[in-house]
């Protein structure tokens, strides 16, 4: 199984750290993001990895190669100046990615979740990894119900979607070439009852400001004594 990672955001929140270096790049536990996420993909089973390029693209092409030192082989797909959201930027590296089902994990968290739960086949066109909603999402996302993700509504209680998710190529492949969101083929999927999710209780962090890269910075230093490997 396939697996992609979503590195051709702007970071506009990080400003202006991103403005020279790709957000997937900073640093924190005194390596770039990317490879944290890269390496707990590898360690899960997961050796032929896609990363989608914009921002600065190049910069995370010349830090990863093909992926040989990592103990994986990572193709690239470039989306030039401007990325082409979630949904559009996975429509684009499908050639890449292959007929089976994938998985796509943001470039931009840090989570001690194993992704060696997701080495199986959805039973719908995808699975959700939800977390508890954070201080800075507290309305949070999608319901889950017994392992089944719908739109919020009714006052039921509410997930934050982790940015981790196991697809089908179906949900993706009737889209146009071009820009396009992830939440909107979600939602139709949703009201056909083809959207199953599970609830990660453990790490997990939207590194989307200065302060949260700071706190994820502080975890990696305070368990690298617990294992020799930074598990994220």
């Amino acid at each position: 199984m396939k697996a992609m990672i979503l590195a051709a955001g702007r970071g506009e929140r990080l400003r202006p750290l991103t403005d020279h270096t790709p957000k997937p790049l900073l640093p924190a536990g005194g390596r770039p993001l990317i490879e944290h996420t890269l390496e707990a993909l590898v360690r899960a089973g997961f050796k032929d990895i896609v990363v989608n390029l914009a921002h600065l693209g190049w910069q995370i092409r010349e830090r990863l190669g093909d992926g040989a030192r990592f103990g994986a082989r990572i193709r690239y797909s470039d989306e030039g100046d401007h990325a082409l959201e979630t949904a559009g930027g996975i429509r684009q590296a499908l050639a890449l990615l292959g007929p089976a089902p994938f998985i796509v994990v943001n470039g931009d968290i840090g989570t001690d979740y194993d992704f060696a739960r997701l080495r199986r086949a959805p039973s719908g066109d995808a699975h959700l990894v939800l977390v508890p909603n954070p201080p800075h999402h507290p309305q949070g996302d999608f319901v889950l119900t017994e392992e089944q993700v719908t739109p919020p509504g009714d006052g039921a209680r509410t997930w934050t979607f982790a940015g981790i998710g196991l697809y089908r190529t179906e949900l993706f492949a009737s889209l146009p070439p071009g820009r396009a969101p992830l939440a909107p083929l979600l939602r139709q999927a949703m009201d056909a009852g083809r959207v199953s999710g599970e609830l990660h209780p453990g790490f997990w962090l939207d590194i989307g400001t200065v302060e949260r890269l700071k706190s994820y910075d502080r975890w990696l230093h305070e368990r690298r004594p617990a294992r020799s490997v930074l598990a994220v």
